[in-house]
């Protein structure tokens, strides 16, 4: 019901009840309880599961097994259910988090555990409570959540195996961005693969209104802390800082809109200039790699 509500509502509505709500004194958790400013659907068993099928299948992995291997994950959101499934196949997982966002409810994890089991994987014995610290060390998980550039500090390099995201790179502060995948690149072992997928919809209803803002607003504190910030940067340039970064691209799928779902007009200069090619790009799945020396 909430969910039909909200997607009813124009972008403009929602911008402006985001600047408002997300300036009153309440908890990330009492917005997640009522829908609203969630991270994702990791929380979801059956959605989490698919996402980590999706990525390692599309890296190769699923061919070669997960066993000993360490995994990353960038931006978990609402669930550290990839620590859960990654010791299902054997392999360790680092979440890494702007803040810590995943809900200590013992029975989301249940229903991923019963969901793994029947596949005849292993799962960790949940049968008591369990706070989130407990969870993860029954996994032998990690789940870093010292905001920004700082998280990845704590991440030792040439450590991990495989680095993957789903529809989060596109909220990295935009001046962030570069250096996030140097550091990607650092704790990647020398081989090592990443799978990224990317939603380039704005997140306000699926369209480009995003880019109707000028750079000064939207980069602004009071806009990127409002709950529904992306870093507006196009295809062409992110697989250019993928690259500058270190990274060789394998491959990218990418969908398109037929015509744009926002007026070229209505956009700011800096996007109403780039041609159609470029503004018509809805999201891309990107597969890279770190090549030995």
């Amino acid at each position: 019901m909430l969910k039909a509500i909200k997607s009813s509502l124009p972008w403009w509505f929602k911008v402006g009840a985001k600047l408002i709500l997300s300036r009153m004194p309440m908890t990330y958790g009492f917005w997640q309880g009522v829908g609203l400013f969630r991270h994702g659907y990791m929380d979801t068993a059956s959605y989490a599961l698919g996402v980590f099928d999706e990525h390692i299948k599309r890296a190769g992995l699923d061919k070669v097994g997960l066993d000993g291997k360490i995994l990353l994950e960038i931006g978990p959101g609402d669930s550290i259910a990839t620590a859960i499934i990654a010791y299902a196949y054997g392999a360790k997982a680092i979440l890494v988090d702007f803040d810590s966002y995943a809900k200590n409810s013992i029975e989301t994890y249940r229903t991923l555990c019963a969901l793994l089991y029947s596949r005849g994987l292993r799962i960790p014995d949940l049968s008591r409570p369990l706070t989130i610290d407990e969870i993860l060390i029954a996994c032998d998980g990690s789940y870093i959540t010292d905001g920004g550039i700082a998280s990845w500090h704590k991440i030792a390099t040439e450590s991990v195996d495989f680095v993957f995201s789903q529809a989060v790179l596109e909220h990295v502060r935009k001046h962030e961005f570069l250096q996030t995948q140097k550091e990607a690149f650092r704790v990647m072992k020398q081989n090592g693969v990443a799978s990224h997928r990317i939603d380039l919809r704005d997140h306000l209803g699926g369209a480009l209104n995003n880019l109707r803002f000028s750079e000064y607003v939207w980069e602004s504190d009071f806009f990127v802390k409002s709950g529904f910030y992306t870093n507006r940067i196009q295809l062409a340039d992110m697989l250019c800082q993928f690259e500058i970064a270190g990274f060789k691209i394998e491959s990218t799928e990418i969908q398109r809109w037929p015509i744009l779902p926002t007026p070229r007009e209505k956009m700011d200069k800096v996007f109403a200039a780039l041609p159609d090619s470029a503004l018509n790009v809805s999201g891309f799945d990107v597969l890279l790699r770190r090549e030995r020396a």
